[in-house]
């Protein structure tokens, strides 16, 4: 089954090492996510002067907003799988470098157009949160993971509790450029941090970058975002929103046969649909759903006069400082969601925290008579935000290989964008079709109609939570023959300092040394305890990172091919190949009156009426079909000198995979055709 190859990528880093740089590591990944998570709200105060600052329609300026969405959607997945092939360290710095850019060019600007542009630039940097909670995982010992994922998923909220406030003062106090030159300096600080503090893991997937999948996602993406950001001041029916609409879903149509296709896809769409990846993104969606109305409706309610019934008439910066509370809280929520996440598992946080968020809601339909009591439904739904978002990431780490976790998360978080694109959208519908006689200020009944939709996202997204499948324990029972595991899982090794985490590579292929495509590659201990899993790409490349050098179980299984198995011992030195070599088939022999028929035609097609399969015989009367999926279908042979074809139902199943056809003898004792017959060979 196995031949060796060698090759030696740079070793793990020392127990000792990995605790006395952790603390710094998650501060600064921590700093980079709450900075480049300011670049949503950047310029939010700002926006109801800018018509008058750059000479511009409110509508135009509303695309310094809706610019960094775009830009942000099209640049995460794009380089959170770029992180995962080239280095997550590397992307972190790009991701700061482009931010620093583009805040560099809002300085110098005085035009709309230019302004535009650097906000598209700045629209790069939130991609570096998805990257750095996988670095995380790849660099911080294992009883720290929990607790820094928590605190970098929080940052997603805590950035943009910080940024209103923060961005209104020094637009009051410096004038708008200030802002940008503000960015310039966190993205310088960071950009040094980083290259000064944080090392550059060592897990890389294999394959050649998916540039054609990303040209297709990115067109798709952008259209479905321009066409829910943009639908309200289009109008829904107008033929911009439909066009971008209809461009979404061609390049959408497109996209995905290409990453079912494609060895190395910028999203694998097969782990994609996996039960617990599928339903967590879901949940992420109706989460960034229902976070986004938190925000967006009491910045504003908080502003509306208070004549109007419904505000409290505070300024902007006032307003921004009222929500800076539930920021602070969700930093403080950090150590609360992982210890329930150790406790309890990732998916009860998620499910806790959604409900909770939900219960917010309704806190804040029922308590609004004044700022404390508005305050309070807010920040509850701050605190479910936080334990919610923070066992989203742990979710998909769990169920994707170790080398696709900032893809995987990447794709999570653009999820969740696309949930709050929507959140965005139907709150500015809403709250325009109920608003007060002879103003453009939102009904109170209108007002809690939105906090009633995010409630019952929270609600629809925790009993999707739900269903999420527990993640299983392995019972760690003796071995058979009595021996132990000779692999202890990861935290056990490195608490007694034989190293860290192991890069294992290797191929996929036949005996002849041809690739096999997209095989699952397996790697288990011997307790039974799952250590990482792959799928190869075109070439048949596969990497898992495994707890440490040792002795584990692999099972490699690919579509068309029987299983293999083998107990091997893998390190970080060795590049293993795995053969595999029976390939699984649909197989007989065709004859008459009991003489093998050579060069007979043999066709399978479906329920359908398409092709599948089609072969001749050989001398032996032998055919062989590659296996298509069980189930039903008819199998046809023909015999091509004398033009008598006999077809058949058959039904295919793990068990009968061997048909043999029996044509008619040409005539009969009394000059008359006769029948054929199609049987399972025994």
């Amino acid at each position: 089954m196995s031949a060796v190859e060698t090759t030696r990528p740079p070793p793990g880093a020392s127990e000792t090492e990995r605790q006395r740089r952790a603390g710094p590591i998650v501060l600064v990944l921590a700093l980079c996510g709450t900075s480049v998570s300011l670049m949503q709200t950047l310029v939010v105060p700002l926006l109801p002067d800018f018509p008058g600052l750059l000479d511009t329609s409110i509508d135009n300026a509303s695309w310094l907003v809706t610019v960094t969405l775009l830009t942000s959607a099209v640049a995460t997945p794009i380089l959170t799988r770029l992180a995962d092939m080239w280095g997550k360290r590397r992307m972190v710095v790009v991701s700061l470098i482009v931010l620093l850019a583009g805040s560099l060019l809002g300085v110098v600007s005085d035009s709309l157009p230019l302004l535009i542009v650097a906000r598209a630039l700045q629209g790069f940097a939130p991609a570096l949160i998805p990257i750095g909670i996988s670095m995380m995982r790849d660099e911080l010992p294992p009883e720290r993971i929990g607790g820094a994922v928590a605190l970098m998923s929080a940052t997603l909220g805590i950035g943009g509790a910080i940024g209103l406030p923060l961005s209104g003062v020094m637009y009051e106090h410096f004038g708008w450029q200030s802002v940008f030159w503000g960015s310039v300096g966190m993205a310088v600080v960071m950009l040094v941090a980083v290259l000064l503090v944080v090392p550059e893991s060592d897990v890389r997937a294999p394959g050649a970058f998916d540039w054609v999948g990303a040209i297709l996602m990115s067109v798709a993406l952008t259209g479905l975002l321009l066409g829910i950001s943009k639908g309200g001041h289009w109008g829904w029916t107008s033929q911009w929103t439909l066009l971008s609409f209809l461009v979404s879903a061609v390049f959408f149509a497109a996209w995905a046969p290409w990453e079912l296709r494609s060895g190395a896809p910028l999203v694998d769409l097969r782990t994609s649909v996996r039960r617990p990846v599928l339903l967590t993104n879901v949940a992420s969606l109706l989460a960034g759903f229902a976070m986004f109305a938190n925000l967006l409706v009491a910045i504003q309610q908080l502003q509306y006069p208070v004549a109007s019934g419904v505000g409290f008439g505070l300024g902007v910066t006032e307003a921004g400082l009222a929500m800076l509370p539930g920021g602070v809280l969700m930093i403080m929520m950090a150590p609360l969601s992982a210890s329930i996440t150790r406790r309890y598992g990732a998916r009860t946080t998620l499910v806790a925290g959604l409900l909770v968020v939900g219960f917010g809601y309704v806190v804040r339909v029922l308590f609004d008579a004044s700022v404390l009591e508005l305050l309070i439904g807010v920040t509850i739904v701050s605190i479910g935000i936080a334990v919610s978002f923070a066992a989203m990431p742990v979710l998909i780490m769990q169920s994707v290989p170790i080398t696709e976790t900032a893809a995987a998360n990447g794709l999570n978080t653009v999820v969740r964008s696309v949930g709050t694109s929507t959140c965005s959208a139907t709150v500015a519908a809403v709250l325009a079709a109920g608003t007060l006689a002879g103003t453009t200020i939102p009904s109170l009944a209108a007002i809690h109609a939105t906090s009633w939709l995010a409630a019952g996202a929270a609600l629809l997204g925790a009993a999707v939570g739900v269903l999420i499948p527990a993640r299983p324990t392995p019972a760690l029972a003796p071995l058979p023959d009595g021996g132990a595991a000779q692999v202890p899982a990861r935290a056990d090794a490195v608490r007694r300092g034989e190293g860290a985490e192991v890069v294992v590579r290797g191929r996929v292929q036949t005996p002849d040394g041809k690739p096999v495509r997209l095989a699952v590659v397996s790697v288990l201990q011997r307790n039974g305890r799952q250590a990482d899993w792959a799928r190869a790409d075109n070439d048949g490349r596969w990497s898992v990172v495994l707890p440490g050098s040792g002795e584990y179980l692999i099972v490699c299984a690919a579509e068309g091919w029987a299983a293999r198995s083998e107990l091997r011992q893998l390190s970080a030195d060795e590049r293993t190949v795995l053969e595999i070599e029976e390939r699984l088939t649909v197989a007989g022999v065709v004859s008459r009156d009991g003489w093998p028929v050579d060069d007979a035609l043999v066709v399978l097609t479906d329920a359908t009426g398409q092709s599948v399969g089609a072969t001749r015989t050989d001398t032996e009367g032998h055919y062989e079909l590659g296996l298509p999926p069980l189930g039903r279908y008819v199998l046809t042979a023909l015999d091509r000198r004398h033009g008598v074809a006999q077809s058949e139902e058959v039904v295919i199943t793990a068990q009968r995979r061997r048909f043999n056809v029996v044509l008619p003898p040409l005539t009969s004792a009394d000059g008359t055709e006769t029948g054929a017959s199609v049987g399972a060979a025994d």
